[in-house]
């Protein structure tokens, strides 16, 4: 792998450009979280069930579904920047009208939007990311992640402040989606300008970014993104172990109090953020592929250990390694499909960020129809079943996060070299 620039050769633009793609992951990740300790009041406020309630929050994945594939045309069209800095504005403005839903289907109105606008902003935050990222010649994604995660954890507590305070839904909700429209706006004038694809090495169409029709995409190509695709739908499932079932495990499987009962998502999403955020070293040292393919051998073993050790202790130690495990793999697997030859800018990271989206849709059900035909620690052997997938199929993805790796994927649709790591 080419050596990476040195600090001072890095262009000042990237580096600025560096910390305004920080904030547009940390503001994504607030914005919708620091409603969520307040959704009792919506409840409340409506008189909904908890029937309705779900069946309104249900509605945001169905719009991320429904609007995902629709990235790319927005990002050659406005360019990553403008789709992630003013979908921000956007899903705050959705945000704020929360509170003003005066029926159901209102609020199940601003979900389907959210969550529309939340998959568009996906795709176009880690768009831009990687062109930093290319001009860095180094990893740096991970932290965006990582970032991602601590502003979820940062918007939870400001909703729990907010309504400990007694703040006014409408009141909370108002302030903060105006003070981070600021941010992504102020954001947006430091992200990058001109082309999707500027920041490529001009390789004489390897990559075979542009307007290719999708028609004429090689079928090894094609075969690489439906890897792709398991591979995220896996870390999806990984990763809902440990926030559908975790705190249920723990109390039914191992008769674990109350207080006890959240340390499985806990331990899960501190080793996931902790992972994601020294995941660019790591990466850096030893390779994004190996680093990845690593991950699925933890989450095995992690998860492998705690189903065939049931105390509380053991548990916790196996989801906090399938939580380090899954650390790297969504970023390793949106770099790979954004490396991907034949497709037009956008394609590759757009489906496999819907996939991933469909896993997070379909592993909770999976597992629970396993665990009530069987029981719970028999439904959670598909997370086992993951990690080995991963440590499988993990051998297509780049074995480094550099613009200028020394194992490309080629035009035949395969890594350049052998992929045996």
């Amino acid at each position: 792998m080419p050596s990476s620039p040195s600090p001072s050769a890095v262009p000042s633009a990237a580096r600025r450009a560096r910390v305004a793609v920080s904030a547009v992951f940390l503001v994504n990740a607030v914005l919708y979280a620091n409603v969520v300790p307040r959704l009792p009041e919506v409840k409340a406020d409506l008189g909904l069930s908890n029937a309705a309630l779900g069946a309104a929050i249900a509605a945001m994945p169905l719009g991320a579904l429904l609007a995902g594939l629709l990235a790319p045309a927005l990002i050659q069209r406005f360019g990553s920047a403008g789709v992630a800095s003013f979908g921000l504005v956007a899903l705050a403005g959705a945000v704020a009208a929360i509170p003003l839903a005066g029926a159901w289907v209102v609020l199940a109105g601003l979900f389907l939007l959210a969550g529309a606008l939340d998959a568009v902003i996906d795709v176009a935050q880690n768009a831009h990311g990687f062109r930093v990222q290319r001009l860095y010649g180094r990893s740096i994604v991970n932290a965006f992640h990582g970032l991602w995660s601590v502003g979820a954890v940062l918007g939870g507590l400001i909703g729990s402040a907010a309504a400990g305070l007694s703040i006014p839904l409408s009141v909370h909700v108002a302030t903060t989606s105006a003070v981070f429209s600021v941010v992504a706006v102020v954001a947006f004038r430091f992200l990058l300008r001109g082309p999707e694809d500027a920041e490529r090495p001009d390789d004489g169409g390897a990559h075979g970014h542009g307007s290719r029709p999708l028609r004429h995409v090689a079928g090894r190509t094609i075969l690489l993104l439906a890897a792709l695709g398991a591979i995220a739908a896996g870390a999806a499932f990984v990763e809902d172990a440990g926030s559908s079932w975790g705190a249920l495990y723990l109390r039914t499987e191992l008769g674990a109090g109350a207080a006890a009962a959240g340390l499985a998502f806990v331990a899960l999403q501190v080793a996931m953020t902790v992972g994601r955020l020294t995941g660019d070293r790591a990466v850096d040292r030893f390779g994004q592929r190996r680093v990845a393919r690593v991950g699925g051998v933890a989450i095995a073993v992690g998860m492998g250990f705690a189903l065939a050790v049931p105390s509380l202790a053991s548990t916790l130690v196996g989801f906090a390694l399938a939580g380090l495990g899954v650390a790297t793999l969504v970023p390793a697997v949106m770099h790979t499909a954004d490396e991907l030859p034949g497709l037009p800018a956008g394609v590759g990271l757009t489906v496999v960020s819907w996939l991933l989206r469909v896993g997070f849709l379909v592993s909770p059900a999976a597992v629970g129809l396993v665990a009530d035909a069987t029981s719970l620690r028999v439904g959670l052997l598909g997370v086992v079943g993951a990690g080995v997938l991963v440590a499988v199929v993990g051998r297509v993805l780049l074995a480094g996060p550099a613009a200028g790796d020394d194992e490309p994927i080629t035009a035949s649709g395969g890594p350049a070299a052998s992929p045996s790591t």
